[in-house]
């Protein structure tokens, strides 16, 4: 396509895009659809430029709303008080873990969750259910919001307990767990239909969404969204030094 058709083209579009809907009749409307049509068809390699600028501009937008998010998401948490807290829960370091309770690497990364918490007292550990791996996932949140809301004493044992094992995690085997913990059955289930559990398991999604965190384990701690890692103490221990050193996670 030469010049001039290309400006007269453009020219079109400009129009049509900035014109009041009733200034083209219905033959001049088709007239214009065939001119880009051709054009396109002509020309292919411009969707492709038109997908790829659609896709820069979109995760523009996811960094900035990751970014405004991890300024303000533990002062969110701590104004909510919705979460379950391992480790102090009034520690210096705030390491958000969003699991799924049938997620295999999450399983895998509770012992050296467990050894963090152990070995530093000034860490505060926020877990975050993000039931995504199966359905039967929620169920198992849903008991593990209400143990941490009737029982919160018994919540690290209930959730190492049903994280540690390799059977299907589902509402009656998280019941069964807590049940052995001693958390009594009857106020479990009155506590499993409090607007709380709900108000839960959204705010984990909402977070998780805003932070574009989409598959478990995933731990964000300071201005860093870390996805699963296969040296999770050595890689968290190194981001926990640094946040308390520069107040980043990396300095």
């Amino acid at each position: 396509m030469t010049l001039l058709p290309r400006i007269a083209l453009a020219g079109a579009l400009f129009a049509a895009a900035s014109a009041p809907a009733l200034a083209f009749d219905e033959a001049q409307k088709n007239e214009i659809r065939g001119v880009v049509r051709e054009y396109l068809i002509q020309n292919p390699d411009v969707l492709y430029e038109a997908q790829q600028e659609w896709n820069r501009r979109q995760q523009a937008k996811l960094a900035e709303k990751r970014d405004a998010t991890l300024k303000n998401y533990v002062a969110k948490l701590d104004q909510s008080k919705l979460h379950a807290v391992l480790g102090n829960p009034k520690g210096d370091v705030t390491l958000l873990e969003f699991f799924d309770y049938n997620c295999g690497f999450c399983r895998r990364a509770i012992k050296d969750i467990d050894k963090l918490v152990d070995s530093d007292p000034k860490l505060r550990v926020v877990v975050m259910e993000l039931p995504v791996i199966r359905e039967e996932s929620v169920g198992a949140a849903q008991v593990s919001i209400a143990v941490n809301r009737i029982a919160p004493e018994k919540f690290r044992a209930f959730h190492d307990k049903l994280l540690g094992q390799q059977a299907l995690a589902t509402r009656d085997k998280a019941m069964a767990v807590a049940k052995e913990l001693g958390v009594d059955p009857a106020k479990l289930t009155a506590a499993m239909t409090a607007p709380e559990v709900e108000a839960t398991l959204m705010e984990s999604k909402e977070l998780a969404d805003d932070l574009g965190v989409e598959a478990t384990p995933t731990y964000v701690i300071g201005d860093a969204v870390v996805p699963n890692t296969t040296r999770v103490v050595d890689d968290l221990t190194g981001r926990i030094a640094a946040l308390r050193k520069c107040g980043k996670a990396m300095c």
